[in-house]
């Protein structure tokens, strides 16, 4: 009887691909069962929190009615339940619902909360909900602007960002830097898209935050220094980057005319099918920085890029730098950024505000 479950090209099968076959499996039914159960706590939650709005909307005083509603739902839930229900977590599941309030629709809820149908699932085949664990969703709710919360929701479903990397991308501003690196009518795509890369503008940020490096901002270093501290925390700085990218190698020599050059980081951006390459300066970028970037991108064009391959871009991570210097010294389309880099978290608010002032500026004085 057992040996009717087993496949019948079973006794081709080798070891090795028995063994990959079977870890596959368990890790994929794994998956499906945590998104399952993850969705189902999250739809709880959402169904719950809807629960308590209703009600409250019948109380006369909301706030002070509002609050021993769910004082008493508390002490009910973990008086059945034991514990996992306490006065903040039905708050936040009251938030939860405020916040998503649109995801789901008047039947989906009804199927779920109401009949208690399994049938609701099949539902879900094509597009979830919601994708992230309930941690995510406790400090995406704090995101008052629904912009920026929608695009840390899709970046952290589509890159898998855990919640200290989630955390981390919004406390070093990733929205904001992203945005004034771009045209108006991109800010919005990143709270529809996400930051999507298809040109070399993409994977720029103004300005490159470096935090994780732990140097002082005060201290006097080199740039061998600055390299070294990179290379010593290359996983974070991948993740600074941004997507798509593979580390080739620093200090990359090149020689031409029996000249050596050297080129302190050498990327390769999967994305964008394109070298990149980076030189880091701890002073005010000069126009001989700039100069030599452009002939270290020329050589790459011109003798390491594939015929297939896109374009090299350069990057210049400096402590300063001069738009009219940058714009004056090198040619049009010449694939040449500067970003000025940061060694502790930027001012948020700072930021928020600077972008709330660039978009009113693009729109002739109204915000959007």
């Amino acid at each position: 009887m057992a040996n009717e479950l087993i496949p019948e090209d079973s006794a081709n099968l080798p070891m090795n691909d028995l063994c990959r076959n079977s870890i596959e499996l368990v890790e994929y039914a794994r998956s499906i069962a945590a998104r399952q159960i993850n969705l189902v706590q999250l739809m709880t939650f959402y169904a719950i929190g809807r629960w308590i709005v209703e009600v409250e909307q019948q109380g006369e005083s909301r706030a002070k009615y509002g609050r021993q509603i769910i004082k008493n739902l508390s002490e009910a839930m973990n008086k059945q339940f034991g514990r996992g229900f306490s006065v903040d977590t039905l708050e936040n599941a009251r938030k939860f619902y405020q916040t998503y309030q649109d995801r789901i629709s008047e039947t989906v809820f009804r199927k779920f909360a109401v009949e208690k149908s399994e049938t609701v699932f099949r539902l879900f085949e094509e597009t979830l909900p919601f994708t992230l664990p309930w941690s995510h969703y406790l400090l995406l709710m704090r995101i008052k602007d629904e912009n920026e919360r929608k695009f840390y929701e899709i970046e952290a479903t589509q890159s898998g960002w855990s919640i200290r990397t989630l955390q981390r991308q919004y406390n070093s501003s990733l929205y904001e830097r992203l945005a004034l690196s771009r045209e108006k009518g991109e800010v919005l795509r990143l709270a529809s898209e996400g930051n999507i890369v298809t040109r070399p503008q993409d994977i720029v940020k103004q300005p490159t935050v470096l935090e994780f490096l732990g140097l002082d901002e005060k201290a006097k270093f080199v740039e061998s220094d600055l390299e070294t501290a990179i290379i010593n925390k290359l996983q974070k700085f991948l993740l600074e980057l941004g997507k798509g990218y593979l580390f080739e190698a620093r200090q990359k020599r090149f020689t031409y005319r029996e000249e050596n050059f050297y080129v302190d980081l050498v990327f390769y951006n999967r994305l964008l099918r394109c070298y990149v390459l980076i030189d880091l300066k701890i002073d005010k970028l000069t126009h001989q920085d700039l100069g030599q970037m452009l002939m270290y991108v020329h050589y790459y064009d011109r003798y390491e890029k594939l015929p297939d391959e896109n374009p090299t871009i350069g990057i210049l991570l400096c402590k300063e730098k001069d738009d009219a210097l940058v714009e004056i010294t090198l040619p049009e389309n010449s694939n040449i950024y500067a970003s000025e880099y940061r060694l502790y978290l930027p001012d948020k608010k700072e930021l928020q505000k600077k972008l709330k002032e660039w978009i009113a500026e693009e729109t002739g004085g109204e915000e959007s």
